[in-house]
């Protein structure tokens, strides 16, 4: 079956189905466009014609080029057209009665050699292969979208499926520039299967009222890296889709963590699907429109009444890397600071390490040697809290540890002048459990931070029950000061970014245990099909095996589902002191320095 595949027939020209032909065409293939709908037909003929055109004009290819490829797309509306294909790819919609129905019509019509592929991304592909008279030759060739610009294809082996049918439509991908990556048929296949218990669990963080939609997506823009926020992405995707995604994911793990959102179904049997109905979780100007406009739930400029303190001075307390940046972001600021450390060396060995990072920053060309300075001018080492005495807002970016926590509170409590505000920096352990340990649990707030706190552009605002007003205004308003963006949420586990983060880094975990896909393509599939920095793994070894793991307790023991469970992978490399890129070794080997 080692077969050139050379005509390739899409069936369904929708969004996707367009964007695989235009791919195809571009690559010299023919290309047989069938859809029932003509008016689909034309859309796909003008998206081609309106593509190529765009790139003549950035340079990217010749006007006799361009000819070709649009010589080399033909649409018709009859499935017989695909007779003289050797791969056909459908990408008709997510049903099994739709799907089912043109494999038994393509048996009727292509030669036993051809290949058939599905493009979907949550049914059988074992189920579809076994309605078809050559079950040995369907496999599944799941895209991304857009298809033209994401470099992922997931192909995927049902137990029928015959070797020589993946290793051609596997080559024929990397001669699409593409970067295959051979999966197992199970719903979602990889990047998807973690994608969509994240985006379900963001819909139910939404839906429980724990944080604004805005809020939600900003986190994950921000703290992540992420290019769309996963509300954002739930409406482009459409939220019917995730549903059904969703749906056959919980149908084959039974984990909570994919049982979908009630939210979604209530959209979904609402029709605001997303952007291709103009609403969903937000709301657009046109049915298929990018641009997102005001609605009832926007957030208006001002949403509080109360004013917060005023902020002359900062109080930093801890020696780390995260006190440090968080420190040399205030000074930069204009704030006055005190960066106050279990003794004077410690604190000044903090200090130098801001005046080296204030120093690639002018070497680097983003600061100038006189604001670098006066940055450092602001800053006063100490070796005790004592010299907190008159701050205006002391932060704590110590060991994440409640009762070290607990005990520095105390003491600040001493020191600290009555209306001081008293941040902590903390991710994962309760703000309340750290404010109680004050005589003033009002003036204490979750201020966190994410590393590199000069470079990240998100403080999580955490307020307690017991947090006043103008205490949560002060700390809105220092963020707008220092140039962060701030995103409110309450006093609970992980808070936004790491509540949807871990579960996503511990599902990767255990798809390894099931020796469903390698560390490596996991990583792979997430970074180019997912549009994250970083895959999986990559991201567990820099934050640290060990605190990964503190935290999904945290995230476990305050939820109690089983799907947060940490993974026994995660708890054995532990155990073992293999940490990550600290330790030298931990789901990858490292050079050590």
């Amino acid at each position: 079956m080692d077969i050139p595949l050379s005509t390739i027939a899409v069936v369904g020209l929708g969004t996707m189905g367009t964007g695989i032909a235009e791919v195809l065409a571009r690559a010299g293939r023919e290309v047989i466009g069938i859809d029932i709908s003509d008016e689909a037909a034309r859309r796909a003929v003008a998206s081609l014609a309106a593509s190529t055109a765009r790139a003549v004009r950035r340079g990217r290819i010749t006007e006799e080029e361009r000819t070709d490829v649009l010589a080399r797309f033909r649409t018709f509306s009859d499935l017989r057209a695909a007779a003289a294909a050797e791969l056909v790819i459908e990408v008709v919609p997510e049903s099994y009665e739709i799907k089912q129905q043109v494999f038994r019509d393509l048996d009727a019509v292509v030669p036993p050699t051809a290949i058939l592929a599905t493009g979907t991304n949550a049914l059988s592909v074992t189920r579809l292969a076994a309605e078809s008279q050559y079950p040995e030759r369907v496999l599944g060739l799941h895209f991304f979208n857009p298809a033209p610009a994401m470099k992922l294809v997931e192909v995927v082996s049902s137990v029928l499926t015959a070797p020589p049918a993946v290793e051609s439509v596997t080559r024929l991908a990397r001669e699409l520039g593409k970067e295959p990556v051979a999966v197992g048929d199970r719903p979602g296949f990889v990047a998807d299967g973690l994608l969509f218990g994240y985006l379900n669990q963001a819909a139910a963080m939404y839906e429980a009222r724990y944080a604004s939609r805005e809020d939600i997506d900003a986190a994950m823009r921000l703290g992540c890296g992420l290019p769309m926020g996963p509300l954002a992405l739930l409406d482009l995707i459409g939220v019917d889709t995730a549903r059904t995604v969703l749906e056959a994911m919980y149908s084959a793990s039974h984990d909570r963590l994919h049982a979908p959102a009630p939210i979604l179904k209530q959209l979904s049997e609402a029709g605001l699907t997303g952007r291709k109905t103009g609403r969903g979780f937000y709301t657009y100007d046109t049915p298929g429109g990018q641009t997102v406009v005001a609605d009832a739930l926007t957030p208006r400029e001002s949403t509080g009444t109360a004013t917060g303190r005023a902020v002359r001075s900062v109080g930093v307390a801890g020696s780390g890397t995260m006190a440090s940046g968080i420190a040399e972001v205030f000074a930069k600021a204009g704030y006055d600071v005190v960066l106050a450390a279990r003794g004077q060396e410690k604190a000044e060995t903090a200090t130098a390490r801001i005046a080296k990072s204030l120093e690639r920053s002018v070497a680097k060309g983003r600061l100038t040697a006189e604001a670098r300075d006066e940055t450092l001018a602001r800053i006063t080492a100490a070796g005790s809290l004592d010299a907190f005495a008159d701050v205006d807002l002391a932060v704590e970016a110590v060991a994440e540890d409640l009762a070290v926590k607990q005990q520095l509170f105390a003491t600040l409590d001493k020191v600290c002048r009555p209306g001081a505000v008293l941040a902590t920096t903390t991710s994962s352990l309760p703000v309340i459990a750290i404010a109680r340990a004050t005589a003033r649990p009002e003036d204490v707030i979750g201020m966190h931070f994410f590393n590199p706190a000069p470079a990240m552009k998100l403080v999580e605002v955490v307020r307690t029950v017991l947090t006043a007003d103008d205490v949560h205004a002060t700390v809105r308003e220092v963020c707008a000061k220092v140039r962060k963006h701030p995103v409110d949420c309450g006093d609970r586990a992980g808070f936004i970014v790491n509540a949807l983060l871990f579960p996503y880094l511990n599902n990767a975990i255990k798809m390894v245990e099931e020796h469903y896909a390698t560390l490596d393509d996991i990583d792979a599939a997430m970074r180019l099909g997912g549009g994250y920095p970083m895959g999986p793994f990559e991201l567990l070894d820099v934050v640290g095996l060990d605190v990964s793991l503190a935290i999904e307790k945290v995230l476990h023991s305050e939820f109690r589902d089983p799907g947060l469970a940490p993974a026994p992978l995660l708890e054995h490399l532990v155990a073992a002191g293999c940490l990550g890129r600290k330790t030298g070794r931990g789901f990858r080997e490292y050079a050590r320095r």
